[in-house]
């Protein structure tokens, strides 16, 4: 009686696109209410890194909120944008 091995052809997962949500700096919003849509519009952003953001967008014009999966991308952007501050998505290369 002989023993053969089955080999089950590689299946490889293919991970979803992520996209960018980035903040734009605006001259209309205080800096304490945007880091407050920050921390309320993304759960996960604490307050020092939501200081940091803002901060970003403040001086460099744009900075990057979070990299996620693009139903969660336009959802954080939207958000962001119902709030009064500029937001847009981009692809993460």
């Amino acid at each position: 009686m002989s023993v053969e091995t089955i080999q089950k052809p590689s299946t490889t997962r293919k991970l979803a696109p992520r996209y960018r949500v980035l903040l734009h700096n605006d001259d209309f919003n205080s800096m304490e209410y945007v880091v407050q849509v920050l921390m309320t519009t993304v759960p996960s952003i604490t307050q020092p890194q939501a200081v940091s953001i803002m901060m970003e967008a403040h001086q460099n014009g744009l900075a990057l909120v979070i990299t996620c999966a693009l139903e969660h991308a336009e959802f954080y952007c939207e958000t962001l944008k119902s709030h009064g501050l500029s937001s847009t998505i981009e692809p993460d290369e």
